[in-house]
């Protein structure tokens, strides 16, 4: 599970830096108000402007909740391990310890 959500955690990344990387800045719009290159885009006279924004702010939305989730499954994995830890064993009193004697031959 943990991998595959990481999988899509990975390419929804990668489809918001494509997404981003593809839509206009700000100073573009003027251009397309004046009919600059207007008439040959996909998405009409207005441009990918909605359309995109909605598409990554969704997939925003999508990428903090794949971190959320994996971040929260990474927890309860560190938790779970904590649980399972071998205990230490207790010190055995000096008294108890096995000393050779020395028989002197």
């Amino acid at each position: 599970m943990y991998q595959l959500l990481l999988i899509v955690h990975v390419l929804i990344a990668a489809v918001v830096i494509g997404l981003v990387l593809i839509q206009h800045g700000k100073g573009a719009d003027i251009g397309a108000t004046f009919g600059s290159g207007a008439s040959s885009t996909v998405f009409g006279s207005q441009g990918t402007g909605g359309f995109l924004f909605k598409l990554t702010g969704g997939l925003a939305i999508a990428f903090f909740i794949t971190s959320l989730a994996l971040s929260s499954m990474v927890a309860n994995q560190y938790k779970k391990a904590d649980k399972q830890a071998i205990p230490q064993q207790n010190s055995v009193p000096e008294t108890k310890i096995p000393v050779p004697v020395d028989s002197g031959k």
